[in-house]
């Protein structure tokens, strides 16, 4: 009898990397495997890798790196995710130190393995790719949508309601190794809710407003709004990430703050007409401004987070001044920027007017220092009232208008349970982050407080 192996899971890139790692996990135990928080005594090691842009590739191939140092000998290093699916064939030839690199599903969709090396069949209709045998324990071939995944580890957990995307934006990738948006039945995604035995749930997808409209017969468009109603039925908190514009219906919004929970992350990229259309994309700074007054006079308390493209090709001084202009007058809690980089085989790799990277730079830096302060003067804001939080860990929290992992946090006495939610009264901010009574302040580690470099939780 051969003894129990255990396997060791790296998640990089966005939430729905981190549901499917769940769901990797989920099958792998559910196969008798344990899992380990230390690479070097795994016997599996699996990256979960992200492909959005050219600094998370990076990110991911000095992970794989590290991880390979790390392992021990005879042990099994398996790349999965986003740039196993997109770049699988140039991962294997570039990384002899990689075991497996397959997309999503291949690496652990295969048939019963030995550990001889014998041929294995390989998932889907790819050209074959790199995949040797990872464990001596027979790995099911699943779907990873829905696949059951383990009780949350956290009192929050993400969902993911559909995978992949029917849009053609310019700067996005994700549709050609994604596919078309699959979304998901209503009764799984609860089953899925029920499963994590979360107090929170945050629902992801790539389009999360388009839930359903690829099912015209059985959801059809409109259909999260009876899905954010029903998971806001089953939990105490229901939060929703990543609101394309063009499809936040007035539905929509009484949902979302019906549910308790009005926090409102929306997909914007830019401002300025003549370069949205230029992305792909609809809207302008005009029609954002005046859906953002809107959700705030039917909820004062609303949170906003978004996200925003510097130096797309052809944006000129300005889009620059436009989107500056945009960001003081929106006073959005949170904002994200980032620095555009080509991306292999979209629209906008072909365009002209690529932005000189200095220039593209001190936009990003003039940007990020407006945001900085109007987060600091938001979250100043919050001093002398009283929030209702979720207590995630020991002596950190969240209200709703903080999204786990991706903004600040609210420390809290240490002494309240984990998975509580209780009332507490703010006393302090520290950047992006508060401070409710009960706290010593001088106790407070450095590494706890949020750093703006760090994770994203000062400006993305």
């Amino acid at each position: 009898m051969l003894p129990v192996q255990r396997f060791y899971v790296e998640t990089l890139g966005c939430p729905k990397n981190d549901v499917d790692s769940d769901k990797l996990i989920g099958a792998l135990v559910a196969d008798g495997m344990e899992s380990t928080d230390d690479p070097s005594a795994a016997d599996l090691v699996v990256v979960n890798t992200c492909a959005f842009i050219d600094t998370a590739r990076k990110e991911s191939i000095d992970t794989i790196l590290a991880l390979d140092e790390q392992r021990i000998e005879g042990s099994k290093l398996v790349v999965t995710g986003c740039m196993a699916e997109r770049y699988g064939d140039e991962l294997a030839e570039a990384l002899p130190e990689v075991d497996s690199v397959a997309g999503f599903g291949q690496a652990f969709g295969l048939e019963p393995m030995e550990r001889d090396g014998s041929e294995l069949p390989h998932g889907h209709d790819a050209p074959p790719r790199k995949l040797i045998p990872v464990s001596s324990v027979p790995l099911p071939a699943f779907d990873l949508l829905n696949l059951p995944r383990p009780k949350s580890v956290a009192p929050w957990a993400y969902v993911k309601i559909a995978e992949g995307c029917d849009r053609s934006c310019g700067f996005c990738a994700i549709p050609s190794f994604r596919g078309p948006q699959r979304s998901r039945d209503v009764e799984s995604i609860l089953a899925e809710v029920g499963e994590t035995e979360a107090r929170e749930i945050v629902l992801v997808a790539q389009d999360l407003a388009s839930y359903g409209k690829d099912r015209p017969d059985e959801l059809g468009a409109g259909s999260i709004v009876p899905l954010v109603d029903a998971v806001a039925a089953a939990v105490d908190r229901v939060r929703l990430l990543y609101l394309y514009p063009s499809d936040l219906t007035d539905e929509l919004i009484d949902s979302i703050c019906a549910s308790g929970v009005p926090y409102f992350d929306l997909s914007l990229q830019h401002v300025s007409k003549p370069l949205l259309r230029r992305m792909r994309r609809w809207g302008d700074g005009r029609r954002f401004l005046d859906r953002i007054a809107d959700i705030r006079e039917r909820e004062p308390d609303a949170a906003f987070r978004s996200n925003f493209i510097v130096g797309y090709p052809g944006e000129t001084d300005e889009d620059h001044e436009q989107l500056l202009a945009f960001v003081e007058e929106a006073q959005l809690d949170w904002c994200g920027f980032f620095s555009y980089s080509d991306e292999e085989g979209t629209h906008a790799a072909g365009l002209d007017g690529h932005v000189d990277p200095g220039l593209m730079s001190e936009r990003l830096a003039e940007l990020s220092e407006m945001q900085d302060d109007i987060t600091a003067a938001r979250r100043d804001a919050l001093i002398g009232t009283t929030q209702t939080v979720l207590v995630d860990a020991t002596g950190v929290g969240r209200s709703h208008r903080e999204a786990p992992e991706i903004d600040g946090v609210i420390h809290v006495d240490p002494s309240l349970p984990v998975g509580e939610i209780v009332d507490v009264e703010i006393v302090q901010a520290l950047g992006p982050d508060l401070v409710a009574t009960g706290v010593d302040l001088d106790s407070l580690d450095d590494e706890l407080v949020s750093d703006p470099a760090d994770n994203g939780a000062w400006v993305g």
